[in-house]
C-alpha cells in the first residue's frame, strides 16, 4: 500500500495552500486507497527556522522528515511570495539528505494572486523535485486566490487537473524506475 504525505509550504494557518494539498491528498489516497496525511509548515516554523544543522532536529521536525522519507507518494506545494516558493519550504527541504528521496514520486502545486505565478510551478518547484531525483507528475496544478472561498477550493476545472495528476502520479507509482544517482 502506497503512503501519501503532503507539504504545505504556507506560512499561515488556515491557508488555500493547505486547502489545495488536503484536496489533492485526499484524491490521491481514494484513488489509491492508501493512508494521507499533511504536514504544515505553518505547524513546524518555529522549529524549523531555528533549526541549522543536519542530524540534531527537535523532535516535532524529526518526526515530518520521518514521515516524507516513508512516503511513496508526496504532494508539495507552497504559495507564491515573491516570485517563489516559501523560504521555510525551501529550509525544510536543505535540510534533507539529497539521497533521501530518490525514486519517490510527487505531485506539485501552487497558489497565488494571478496566472503570472504559475511558471513557479516548472521552473522553481519541478527542479527542487528534480534535484532530490524525485519523479514529479507531468501535470501540475496551479490555482488562483479566486478559485476558493472560506479556504476551501470551488474549481471544478482545478479538481479535473488534480484527478489528471492523480492518474498520472499513478501510473508512476506503478511503473517505478529508481534512477542510478551519483550524489556527493
Amino acid at each position: 500500500m502506497a503512503r501519501i504525505v503532503g507539504i504545505s509550504g504556507s506560512l499561515s494557518q488556515p491557508s488555500r495552500t493547505r486547502a489545495l494539498v488536503e484536496e489533492i491528498a485526499a484524491r490521491a489516497s481514494h484513488q489509491l486507497h492508501a493512508p494521507a496525511e499533511v504536514i504544515d509548515i505553518a505547524g513546524i516554523a518555529a522549529v524549523l527556522g531555528s533549526t541549522v544543522s543536519y542530524g540534531e532536529f527537535p523532535p516535532e521536525l524529526s518526526e515530518a522528515y520521518e514521515k516524507v522519507q516513508a512516503a511513496d507518494l508526496l504532494v508539495i506545494a507552497s504559495p507564491v511570495y515573491k516570485a517563489s516558493y516559501t523560504g521555510l519550504l525551501k529550509h525544510f527541504f536543505d535540510l534533507l539528505d539529497p539521497k533521501a528521496l530518490v525514486g519517490k514520486v510527487a505531485i506539485l502545486g501552487a497558489t497565488g494572486g494571478s496566472d503570472q505565478h504559475a511558471m513557479i510551478l516548472d521552473y522553481q518547484l519541478r527542479t527542487l523535485a528534480s534535484f532530490f531525483s524525485i519523479y514529479t507528475a507531468p501535470t501540475a496544478i496551479y490555482a488562483r486566490d479566486s478559485e476558493f472561498a472560506h479556504y476551501q477550493l470551488t474549481s471544478d476545472a482545478i479538481r479535473q487537473r488534480i484527478a489528471v495528476a492523480v492518474d498520472q502520479a499513478e501510473f508512476l507509482l506503478k511503473h517505478p524506475q529508481v534512477p542510478q544517482v551519483l550524489v556527493a
